[in-house]
C-alpha cells in the first residue's frame, strides 16, 4: 500500500495539474529542475520579484488571491518594460502555518499566468510561523526585434508614459494588469530608445533611465496624467505630487526621437491612452516645468531601506 503523501506534496500535486503543459516546455514540474526551449533561438529574459507581506500587501484587505494575481503580474510588468514576450514562470512560497491560504493564492497565481500564456514550470513550497512571502521568477524571450533597455534616451527624446499616475494604494497596486501586449504594439510602432515599469514611482524610475543613458530631464507638470484617485485620496500631498512619488503603477515610461513621437500619438489605433510628460536633455538631473519656472526634483518614490554591508 502506497504511503499518503504529505500536504506539501498534495499541494504540488495541485499545482502541477492546474498548470499544465505548453509548447517549449521538455520537462516540466515534477522533476528536481525543468527544461525549456525557445525555438527561435532568440535570448532569453529573466526576472524576479519578492513580495512580503506586511510591506507589498496586507491580508485583509488583500486576499490571497489578490496577493497571487500581482506575484506574477509585477515580474509580466518587467518583462513588458523590456518587450518581452512571457513564456515560464517559477514560484515559491512560504505559507504562514495555520492559515489556509496556499490554494487561493495558487489560483490567483494560475489565473494571472493564463491571461499571458505564461506555464508555471516548478518551483519550491515552505511553511513557517511568520508572514506569507512570495517570490515568483519569470522567463520571457525577446521580441524580434531585440529588446529595449534604460540605456538608449538622447537629447532631444521625448518622454512618454502609459495610463495615468498617482493613488495606487486605493485598490490598483493589486488589481492592475501588466503593459505586456502594449509594451509589444509600441516596440512594433515605433523606435523606442529607452523603457521601463513605474514600479517605485514616476520620477524615481525615469532616473534609472537618466543614469543609464547618462541625460537628464525636463517634465511638464501641466501633461502628467494624474489618475482620479490621486485627486481623490486625503494627502498632505498635492495630486501632482501623488503622480510624481507614489509607485506601483506599473505604467510603461519611455524615450524616443521627437519624429517617432509625433508619428505615434498620431495613430488612431493605440492600445492605451498614452502622453508625452517631457523631453531628455543633455544636462544631468530631472527639473519640473510648472508656469514658466524650473523645479529641481529629488527622487521622489518608494526605497527599501537596506543597510549596506560593512
Amino acid at each position: 500500500m502506497i504511503p499518503e503523501k504529505s500536504p506539501e506534496f498534495r499541494f504540488i500535486d495541485r499545482v502541477r495539474r492546474l498548470a499544465g503543459q505548453a509548447p517549449g516546455v521538455s520537462l516540466g514540474i515534477g522533476d528536481d529542475a525543468a527544461a525549456v526551449t525557445f525555438e527561435s533561438g532568440r535570448p532569453a529574459v529573466v526576472t524576479s520579484d519578492m513580495l512580503l507581506e506586511g510591506v507589498h500587501f496586507q491580508i485583509p484587505p488583500a486576499t490571497p488571491h489578490d496577493v497571487g494575481r500581482k506575484s506574477i503580474n509585477v515580474n509580466l510588468s518587467d518583462l513588458a518594460a523590456m518587450a518581452a514576450l512571457p513564456r515560464f514562470a517559477v514560484v515559491s512560497v512560504c505559507l504562514p502555518r495555520g492559515r489556509s491560504i496556499g490554494d487561493e493564492l495558487m489560483d490567483g497565481i494560475i489565473e494571472s499566468a493564463s491571461e499571458f500564456d505564461v506555464t508555471i514550470i516548478g518551483g519550491d513550497t515552505n511553511a513557517w510561523d511568520g508572514p506569507l512571502i512570495v517570490s515568483v521568477t519569470a522567463i520571457g524571450e525577446a521580441h524580434a526585434k531585440g529588446l529595449v533597455t534604460r540605456s538608449g534616451a538622447k537629447t532631444g527624446d521625448w518622454i512618454c508614459v502609459t495610463g495615468e499616475f498617482g493613488g495606487s494604494l486605493a485598490g490598483r497596486h493589486l488589481s492592475f494588469t501588466p503593459r505586456v501586449r502594449e509594451a509589444t504594439f509600441l516596440h512594433e510602432a515605433a523606435a523606442l530608445t529607452a523603457m521601463l515599469d513605474v514600479s517605485d514611482g514616476l520620477v524615481a524610475d525615469l532616473f534609472h533611465i537618466l543614469e543609464e543613458s547618462q541625460c537628464g530631464a525636463v517634465l511638464d507638470a501641466e501633461a502628467i496624467p494624474i489618475s482620479e484617485a490621486a485627486r481623490s485620496l486625503a494627502s498632505d500631498r498635492t495630486p501632482l505630487q501623488r503622480a510624481l512619488g507614489d509607485g506601483e503603477d506599473f505604467e510603461l515610461l519611455f524615450t524616443l526621437p521627437a519624429d517617432e513621437g509625433q508619428r505615434l500619438l498620431a495613430r488612431s489605433d493605440l492600445p492605451v491612452r498614452v502622453t508625452r510628460i517631457g523631453e531628455i536633455v543633455a544636462e544631468a538631473g530631472c527639473r519640473l516645468r510648472e508656469e514658466g519656472s524650473m523645479t529641481e526634483l529629488p527622487r521622489l518614490g518608494w526605497s527599501h531601506q537596506i543597510e549596506p554591508g560593512r
